[in-house]
């Protein structure tokens, strides 16, 4: 039986990692520098992809007849300064970005695992969240490859 309190809540925090994500990325792309800039595609895509999960998920969270979040996490904001700091203090190599791209990927494959680990979820949220997770899965093993050719 579907908790709508409950998958309302779960929906919601998976938005706004969903968002960290994406604005981590955004990030991620428009600070490379010109002997990385072949990553560039992909952390937009990856971007993309995240704002995809976000429209999809808030639409789960408006049928439950909610607002749906559409703000980040404290820990992800803080990520992203720390990237900041570190970018300052010389930690912008290639093997750095994808190090820190796949902290964050791998953030993100636990909430989706947390998520889908509450029994209360309806089919149909149950559905869409294996499918973004899916997607997830095989983004982090991607990133993970590229920091793994360049270590």
């Amino acid at each position: 039986m579907e908790n709508t309190e409950k998958t309302v809540e779960i929906l919601n925090d998976l938005i706004q990692i969903n968002n960290d994500r994406a604005d981590g990325f955004d990030k991620a792309a428009a600070d490379l520098k010109e002997e990385n800039i072949d990553l560039k595609a992909t952390f937009e895509k990856l971007s993309t992809d995240s704002r995809d999960n976000v429209i999809e998920l808030a639409g789960l969270v408006g049928r439950n007849a909610e607002t749906p979040d559409t703000g980040n996490t404290i820990l992800g904001t803080l990520h992203r300064a720390w990237i900041d700091i570190k970018a300052t203090f010389g930690g912008d190599d290639r093997h750095s970005i994808l190090a820190e791209c796949e902290r964050g990927e791998d953030a993100i494959k636990k909430a989706y695992r947390d998520a889908l680990a509450e029994n209360e979820l309806g089919e149909n949220v149950r559905t869409v969240l294996l499918k973004q997770q899916e997607g997830i899965n095989a983004s982090h093993d991607a990133i993970k490859a590229l920091r793994d050719a360049h270590a």
